[in-house]
């Protein structure tokens, strides 16, 4: 491991001004359990280390289910886990989030940081993505806001410039009669990295229809994907056998994967379609018992 400096700053101000004068590579730590890794093997060699757990803001969720909730980018797997009323809202992105790791990873582990680390298999990312989630981003010109799916362009790397990070996910308003869910295969019972994620979130109205709808798809394209073909497949629909037939033939088709060690691509397009209409099973059913 080369020798870096290590700042931790008490405010996003002061974040981004040692960002923003770095010179060199600077990476910003969050959690810590994918870079401090990354450090340990050579495959991050940064100038300059900012660890974010310090600032307060970062640390925080606020809102409510009805108004919007906001995480911050900081605050860790544990803490989201234990929210009771984030987690009845939003089951599958708490339940995606707790895929993360170990109880001790759980520790550590930031939903900021599993977004940044930028990868497509990450499990907290289909369910921000699903959720359509906003990332508010603070820099040198001040803050901006950027859906979710935006900020990874490539495994590894974000859209975020220099002295840029992200400080906050601002989920929307959650009404009745809507209802999410995460679901992954991995090649072991627990803590592996997934072969394929899927996330479905979708809204009802009183007949049972569904209204609105978003798939997301991890680990089979080099972003996390937004499949708007899957999303239209149950919009409109009783979210019946022919709606779930074309949203698992949907999510199939939108599958840009790699042959690797973990699976393959016929065997992960075929899993994509099987986990996205199994999650809109689940979304469905948490959505009818929201009424």
């Amino acid at each position: 491991m080369s020798g870096f400096q290590y700042e931790a700053p008490a405010t996003v101000d002061a974040a981004v001004g040692l960002l923003a004068g770095a010179k060199g590579n600077a990476r910003v730590l969050a959690g810590g359990t994918d870079l401090l890794v990354q450090l340990r093997t050579g495959a991050a060699q940064p100038d300059l280390v900012v660890d974010i757990k310090r600032i307060g803001e970062l640390r925080q969720i606020s809102g409510a289910a009805a108004s919007g909730f906001v995480i911050g980018a900081a605050v860790t797997g544990a803490e989201i886990g234990e929210h009771k009323e984030l987690a009845k809202a939003w089951p599958g992105l708490v339940e995606g989030m707790d895929l993360i790791g170990s109880t001790q990873i759980q520790g550590r582990a930031t939903p900021g940081g599993n977004l940044c680390n930028a990868s497509p298999a990450g499990d907290c990312t289909p369910g921000l993505v699903a959720a359509g989630a906003i990332a508010v981003i603070a820099g040198p010109n001040g803050r901006r806001e950027v859906p979710v799916e935006q900020v990874p362009v490539s495994p590894g790397k974000t859209s975020l410039a220099k002295g840029e990070f992200v400080v906050a996910l601002k989920l929307p308003p959650r009404g009745k009669l809507s209802g999410d869910a995460y679901l992954r295969m991995i090649p072991r019972t627990e803590m592996d990295i997934a072969i394929v994620g899927a996330g479905v979130n979708l809204t009802l109205d009183a007949s049972g229809t569904c209204t609105a709808a978003r798939v997301s798809l991890g680990a089979v394209a080099p972003t996390v994907l937004l499949v708007d073909a899957a999303a239209k497949a149950l919009i409109g629909s009783k979210i019946d056998d022919a709606a779930l037939a074309a949203l698992a033939l949907a999510a199939s088709s939108a599958c840009k994967p790699i042959d690797d060690k973990r699976g393959t691509i016929e065997y992960r397009t075929k899993v994509a379609g099987v986990l996205a209409r199994r999650a809109a099973v689940i979304a469905r059913d948490r959505a009818r018992s929201n009424a």
